[in-house]
């Protein structure tokens, strides 16, 4: 009579909550967008600051060779590094999340048969 008004239970056989990991799976694809596109704003922000010296004669390196500029510059194409790292390891994350639910899902739907 009042099962329509009752939440139903969720499965006691699961470990886990299936909207929880919905949940965790967005924040963990919301995060990594966050961190790639701080990271990436920094790294714009820091090779125009250098740009800007560099033209300015600011870090005028007299004799410098091709290596030596190289040297100079290498920091700057290395900076965004991590953010694409920890973009794509909390996008890993995420998807790695979604496939283990499924796969919980088939699991579950295979044993009814």
């Amino acid at each position: 009579m009042n099962e329509s008004n009752e939440k139903q239970a969720g499965f006691l056989g699961t470990y886990f909550d299936r909207d929880g990991v919905l949940r965790l799976t967005r924040w963990a694809d919301i995060l990594a967008w966050v961190v790639l596109t701080i990271h990436v704003i920094v790294w714009l922000f820091s090779l125009g600051l250098f740009i800007a010296q560099y033209s300015s004669g600011l870090l005028f390196d007299k004799g410098g060779t091709f290596l030596n500029m190289f040297g100079i510059f290498s920091p700057y194409l290395l900076q965004p590094l991590p953010g694409v790292l920890y973009f794509f390891a909390l996008q890993a994350i995420s998807k790695i999340l979604l496939i283990l639910l499924d796969m919980e899902d088939n699991t579950r739907r295979a044993a009814r048969k």
